[in-house]
């Protein structure tokens, strides 16, 4: 079988791997679809600040075999995979931390989910990190769980209400998906800021209030003006680039909320001026990634087309062709979401 992995800075590798052998309680899946994401590239091209480098962790596909004591899944299930399932008995769990745990990190598919064929550790199969998917759902709208379920986790981090505003700064997939719950949570307007002018065409037809180039000398006035002086109720920095981190404090009013969402790289440091941050009561807070409890309110959501994810998938790419995708995906040349096949 056929797995991709990082050889170096910049470099990925499709290589032939020996088949994974089933322990008790494990499940075997073959991989139809599995999404890049923005960690994945860090991995790739930046220097991820995590530990793991294993690429591919948004997969779908049908389980082929199963291990004994399995009893919840059968073979030609159709099926979305977490990779990180926490254990919910720790100090960090208990607080709600649930992607800090120790247990969460070490739960990994085998060899990764960007491989023909994975192993599901029996931890995850017995423990929600497994989820049925139903036969009218893609397995590219699947691999789209994961992304939504970090999303989806990131909202319950910060204060929100009907009828808020919010700039959404950097809107690729995940980008988008913010603008999607927003709406969804019935947000009165929305700005969509980026320097990739696909990207903000694409956001236009989404119905929000404006798409403003990040390099706008008058972008801040344009906010000011729309919301009558005060600036956004909450700015969600969907991106690496730290810049945005600082337009995101300046457009947030008073008593706003920033929700700093992007994977930055390992050791970027800014220069921020914290009597900002205090003068203005801003509530600033981060988003690690997803919990099965996350990813199972993600599924939910896309099943009721509650959130349509197709509309965000713009181009696919076979697993021998990983490198050409990934290549894409960062030059973020006229794509959203890009997804690899089997």
């Amino acid at each position: 079988m056929k797995t991709a992995s990082v050889k170096g800075p910049s470099i990925i590798s499709v290589d032939d791997t020996e088949k994974p052998e089933l322990s008790s309680g494990e499940i075997l899946v073959q991989m139809h679809a599995c999404g890049i994401c923005g960690s994945d590239l860090e991995k790739v091209f930046g220097e991820y600040g995590q530990p793991s480098m294993r690429l591919g962790h948004e997969p779908a596909g049908i389980v082929l075999d199963i291990g004994s004591d399995v009893i919840e899944f059968k073979k030609g299930d159709r099926v979305f995979t977490h990779h990180h399932v926490p254990c919910y008995d720790c100090h960090l769990c208990n607080h709600g931390n649930e992607t800090m745990c120790v247990k969460y990190s070490e739960t990994n598919l085998s060899p990764c989910g960007l491989s023909e064929e994975y192993v599901v550790p029996a931890w995850n199969v017995s423990h929600g990190g497994v989820l049925k998917i139903s036969d009218t759902l893609s397995f590219e709208e699947a691999a789209m769980i994961e992304p939504l379920a970090c999303c989806v986790r990131s909202w319950t981090k910060f204060h929100h209400q009907k009828g808020d505003s919010a700039a959404i700064f950097g809107v690729g997939p995940t980008g988008m998906m913010h603008v999607m719950l927003a709406q969804a949570q019935n947000f009165s307007k929305i700005f969509c800021f980026d320097v990739n002018n696909f990207r903000l065409d694409f956001a236009k037809k989404f119905g929000i209030a404006e798409s403003i180039n990040s390099m706008d000398e008058n972008k801040q006035q344009k906010i000011l003006e729309h919301t009558n002086g005060l600036g956004v109720d909450v700015a969600i920095v969907a991106t690496s680039n730290l810049k945005a981190l600082e337009d995101a404090i300046d457009m947030v009013r008073k008593g706003g909320s920033v929700m700093m969402f992007g994977v930055p790289s390992k050791g970027a440091k800014l220069n921020l001026d914290m009597s900002k941050i205090y003068s203005k009561e801003i509530t600033l807070v981060t988003s690690y990634a997803a919990s099965d409890q996350d990813t199972a309110k993600a599924l939910s959501l896309i099943e009721s087309s509650k959130i349509n994810v197709k509309q965000l998938i713009t181009h696919t790419y076979t697993i021998n062709d990983t490198q050409k995708a990934f290549d894409h995906a960062r030059s973020g040349d006229k794509a959203m979401k890009i997804i690899i096949t089997k």
